[in-house]
């Protein structure tokens, strides 16, 4: 939706810095919902732990 308001933007004023910065501001909330999902991943390795089989059960020798 931003990179379409950019656009017009640009269309209607013909000034590309415009464009760019509303580019940048699309880039930095791209960013900021990746570094959220990542974070989320984060806190739930911290309350789950790591839950790879390490193949360290008695039952299975």
């Amino acid at each position: 939706m931003i990179k379409k308001l950019a656009w017009n933007t640009f269309k209607n004023t013909g000034n590309i810095n415009t464009f760019l910065e509303l580019m940048e501001v699309e880039n930095v909330e791209r960013d900021l919902q990746k570094n959220a999902l990542n974070n989320q991943i984060n806190c739930e390795k911290d309350i789950y732990g790591n839950n790879k089989d390490k193949g360290n059960n008695s039952f299975r020798k």
